[in-house]
């Protein structure tokens, strides 16, 4: 499967230009041994005030895009625009001045472990020459809103990851950045200090209207708290959209095998015919829909993969179902299905299934 709508990296909303957009970016490793392509023509708008994450599976390419947005990573071929100026026709010293409105934090924190809390937050400022007692109070003000003021005069070996990156989120927004990128920023954290590490973007978000961006390969993620995704596959873009769009219709097989391989396992199947996946939405989520096709029809399915989540605040479920043998009986429980508002899916076979399911 091909998602035929692919942004073509030139469009504008409301007469804006996106606040990034690629056009055409590639990327290629040159060694002795060999040449690799880590990215291959990428074209993607990311709009002013969207929390936008891009997923994939390990090795996809997400953490060369990343770094490709602020050209810490300068694309082989294509260009990256920043509210319309081009960073391949920027100087050196442009391209500094640049960053300081791209902010970005990581999984392992990259704090300095030699200066404790409110000097890590004060060193951006720090290098950009800000009066030491404007940073200071800046820093108090930032540590407050992350919830460490009381931190303020530890060091990083004292605090837990999720405090670590709280101080590398109130660091990284010091120089009032317009983009916020986040590369595998919850990959090391428990999922409860993972769920609140995301709150707190969120917030950031719709306080200071900073754009985020997301890298991850936790479809989780995604689904808590951005509104648009594009999916890397193989260096490639495979699809891009609106999350709840994406969650319920997937058009590439790289965004069904990230769909399908979350949640709880499979159970063992019955002999039976077709796979199909469908979805459940905040209209539909509350019905016994599969129960009451099986009363109506007086014949079992087979759930092998159920879970729920919430998607911009949305409720949104999914399962997998394994219909029976009767070709005539499958068609006629997949209409009921639709006709009770559920998005439904045929999966290709059963090798298919097992193939998304056991990719990680």
């Amino acid at each position: 499967m091909q998602d035929n709508n692919l942004t073509n990296g030139n469009n504008k909303v409301n007469g804006e230009e996106p606040i990034i957009r690629l056009e055409h970016v590639s990327k290629i490793f040159s060694s002795k041994e060999q040449d690799v392509e880590a990215l291959s023509d990428i074209s993607l708008d990311i709009e002013k005030g969207d929390i936008f994450g891009i997923i994939g599976m390990s090795g996809a390419g997400k953490s060369t895009l990343v770094r490709c947005l602020n050209f810490l990573e300068r694309p082989t071929s294509g260009d990256v625009f920043i509210e319309g100026r081009s960073l391949s026709a920027m100087s050196t010293k442009e391209l500094r001045k640049e960053r300081v409105e791209i902010s970005m934090i990581f999984q392992n924190f990259n704090l300095l472990m030699q200066r404790n809390v409110i000097d890590n937050v004060c060193f951006p400022m720090e290098i950009n020459k800000v009066d030491r007692k404007v940073a200071r109070k800046k820093a108090e003000r930032l540590l407050e809103e992350v919830g460490l003021l009381e931190k303020a005069k530890m060091y990083p070996s004292q605090l837990s990851g999720g405090q670590k990156q709280r101080v590398a989120i109130a660091r990284a927004l010091a120089n009032d950045p317009k983009v916020l990128l986040c590369d595998e920023a919850t990959s090391a954290l428990d999922p409860k200090t993972t769920k609140e590490v995301l709150e707190l973007l969120k917030d950031i978000n719709q306080k200071h209207g900073i754009t985020i961006v997301i890298i991850t390969h936790a479809m989780n993620v995604v689904q808590e708290i951005c509104n648009k995704v594009a999916i890397i596959d193989h260096g490639k873009l495979a699809e891009t959209g609106n999350v709840l769009d994406v969650f319920a219709n997937p058009k590439s097989d790289a965004a069904l095998k990230l769909m399908l391989n979350q949640g709880a396992g499979t159970v063992a199947r019955m002999k039976g015919g077709k796979l199909i996946r469908i979805v459940f939405t905040k209209n539909s989520s509350y019905e016994p829909v599969v129960a009451n096709m099986v009363l109506k029809f007086l014949s079992p399915v087979n759930i092998m993969r159920a879970d729920t989540r919430d998607i911009g605040g949305t409720a949104q479920g999914q399962m997998v179902l394994q219909l029976p043998e009767d070709e005539e009986l499958s068609l006629q429980m997949i209409d009921f299905l639709k006709e009770h508002g559920l998005e439904v899916q045929i999966l290709s076979s059963m090798a298919d299934f097992e193939k998304y399911e056991g990719e990680e």
